[in-house]
């Protein structure tokens, strides 16, 4: 059966947004604006706010039934109600915009109507009326889009997590983080602090205006393609990192595991969203395109032992970086 998916998204590599500029990587803020156009080795990418592809009606069962077993996914403390609206709607306009042979949203006062052919949906809801959505504008939106939507709101000088739906997270937890400020959540991560890289991201990310919408990518690497690597589940997946560089199939559980994180100013709140969306492919998918295979392997062979401490793959990168580089 068809899923109405367009046929130019099934190439997985085509729209990757491979993250290496250069032959070795150290933390930056790597802020550019959004919905420019990348051109890569494989293809390009970076177009459009929201990205549809193949994998579309797979993420969203894989985010329905993680939100079903551990509803801490998704938090929203009560002042950020508004913003929840607001991502809803900031995000359906761009859908219709972006996707409009599947997606139409159109509004008469408050009540507004949305279609999405993908997922055969038609309905009506009235803003501000959580009752008339399923399951709240929040969780409905990620019933949408394959991203995680992270909410912060501004105040006290300081950007606070206050809302959001993460169902794929890299080694961290949703649950925990909610309502603690921004430089706490990433007060882990090594170096950003000595060089101010957070700090001066929290200054650029207050500044922001509406309309203003912004981009950068992160990374790390995932065993398996596993999207959920929360710090819930890691009993389920921790214990692979100190096997795999042995396995004669590294090069195919290994996975590149990139975020591309837009940064958006909404426009009726004022609260910020983070729209992340995760991509997987595995060193074997990589090495057909030979300079990412050179590129991927130098980054690995060179990064610094803190950072790949952090990362959770220090016991791996080594052998990862040999079979990209000698095989």
């Amino acid at each position: 059966m068809s899923t109405g998916l367009p046929t130019a998204f099934d190439h997985r590599l085509a729209r990757f947004p491979f993250p290496f500029p250069r032959e070795k990587y150290r933390y930056s803020a790597n802020v550019e604006p959004a919905q420019t156009l990348v051109g890569t080795a494989a293809g390009e990418w970076g177009d459009r706010l929201i990205e549809i592809d193949a994998d579309y009606l797979h993420e969203l069962s894989a985010r329905r039934s993680i939100l079903a077993a551990d509803p801490s996914r998704i938090a929203l403390l009560d002042h950020m109600r508004p913003a929840a609206w607001d991502a809803l709607l900031t995000v359906l306009e761009a859908l219709s915009t972006e996707y409009p042979e599947h997606m139409a949203l159109s509004r008469s006062g408050t009540t507004c109507r949305w279609v999405n052919t993908l997922l055969n949906e038609d309905l009506e809801f009235a803003v501000g009326d959580d009752s008339s959505i399923p399951g709240g504008p929040l969780r409905f939106l990620s019933s949408q889009v394959q991203e995680d939507i992270v909410l912060l709101d501004q105040r006290e000088d300081a950007l606070w997590l206050d809302g959001g739906v993460v169902t794929f997270a890299a080694d961290w937890s949703m649950g925990f983080d909610v309502g603690m400020r921004f430089l706490e959540v990433h007060g882990p991560v090594p170096r950003i602090h000595e060089e101010q890289i957070i700090t001066r991201a929290q200054q650029f990310l207050m500044r922001l205006q509406a309309g203003q919408n912004y981009r950068r990518t992160n990374w790390t690497m995932t065993i398996d393609r596993r999207l959920d690597t929360s710090t819930e589940t890691y009993p389920a997946w921790g214990h692979d990192r100190t096997r795999i560089a042995e396995d004669p199939a590294l090069h195919e559980r290994l996975h590149l595991r990139v975020e591309v994180q837009h940064l958006v100013r909404l426009p009726r709140s004022g609260a910020l969203m983070f729209l992340v969306r995760t991509y997987l492919a595995s060193l074997e998918e990589l090495a057909t395109i030979p300079a990412w295979r050179q590129r991927l392997g130098n980054v690995l062979a060179e990064l610094p032992q803190d950072m790949a401490d952090y990362k959770g793959i220090s016991k791996y990168r080594e052998a990862a970086a040999r079979w990209l580089l000698e095989a």
